[in-house]
């Protein structure tokens, strides 16, 4: 059985998605489900991007099985590994993703954090940033989706651009490889011909360096968002001889 492998319920600020909707639409698929819930102490906006993880547990503990996963998406800041091993000290997590949202405390997905910079110097410190973060939290099992900024960048061309920032995102792929970390596949910009693209020399330079595994996650918010563009992820990780892998009780399962 395939795995999305990143997915938001209602524990997380930004999503109101129920469990039972999101394991409905995902038996129909014929896929399981790993909820990776947000949290990020640091998150600078109006939303509350913490849970409770004994509530979170308790919650959904029932509907643990072959089928689900229960794991988190760890907002990635310098300096606090003690604070977050503390909070997943808290739960039995079966996996956890670390993903770098922010820059100098500042949200990519918004504009004002790209005002009056290059996409040179932005771009550079996001890779600098990612590739520190990793080794720094050595404990996480996944990155998350590494091309995030390409979301939001207000550039006239915003993607991954491995030519031009080769040294620093070998440098994320490289920690990736020292650390046991493995690279996901996250599939919300796959349906995007040009950033498949982009992505491909990414992923192929990622195996070339010792990488072997990849997850696939779709960072659903919605039940209408599972396991898009799983076919094409499927696909896109034969082409780059990558074998796609989930979590359970902290330890990679081939799929």
């Amino acid at each position: 059985m395939i795995f999305d492998s990143h997915i938001h319920t209602r524990f997380s600020a930004d999503s109101d998605m129920l469990a039972i909707d999101a394991l409905d639409v995902a038996a129909r698929q014929g896929i399981g489900l790993v909820f990776t819930e947000h949290i990020d102490f640091d998150y600078p906006g109006e939303l509350d991007f913490t849970f409770a993880p004994q509530e979170y547990w308790r919650t959904y503990e029932p509907y643990r099985g072959s089928s689900l996963a229960l794991g988190a998406e760890l907002g990635l800041a310098p300096g606090q590994t003690k604070r977050d091993q503390a909070f997943l000290a808290q739960a039995p997590f079966d996996a956890v993703i670390g993903s770098v949202h922010l820059l100098d405390g500042r949200d990519l997905y918004n504009a004002s954090s790209y005002e009056a910079r290059s996409q040179q110097e932005v771009y550079t410190q996001y890779y600098t940033a990612m590739a520190d973060l990793i080794r720094e939290y050595a404990f996480i099992d996944v990155l998350g989706h590494i091309d995030y900024i390409c979301r939001y960048a207000p550039y006239a061309q915003p993607g991954v651009h491995y030519e031009l920032f080769r040294e620093w995102i070998d440098g994320v792929l490289q920690a990736l490889v020292d650390t046991d970390t493995v690279l996901e596949l996250n599939t919300r910009r796959l349906g995007d011909r040009l950033a498949m693209k982009e992505l491909v020399a990414v992923y192929k330079r990622y195996y070339e360096l010792g990488g072997r595994y990849v997850t696939l996650g779709s960072d659903a918010h919605t039940p209408e968002a599972i396991g898009a563009s799983f076919a094409l992820a499927q696909d896109f990780a034969a082409a780059c001889r990558l074998q796609p892998v989930t979590f359970f009780a902290r330890k990679m399962v081939c799929l």
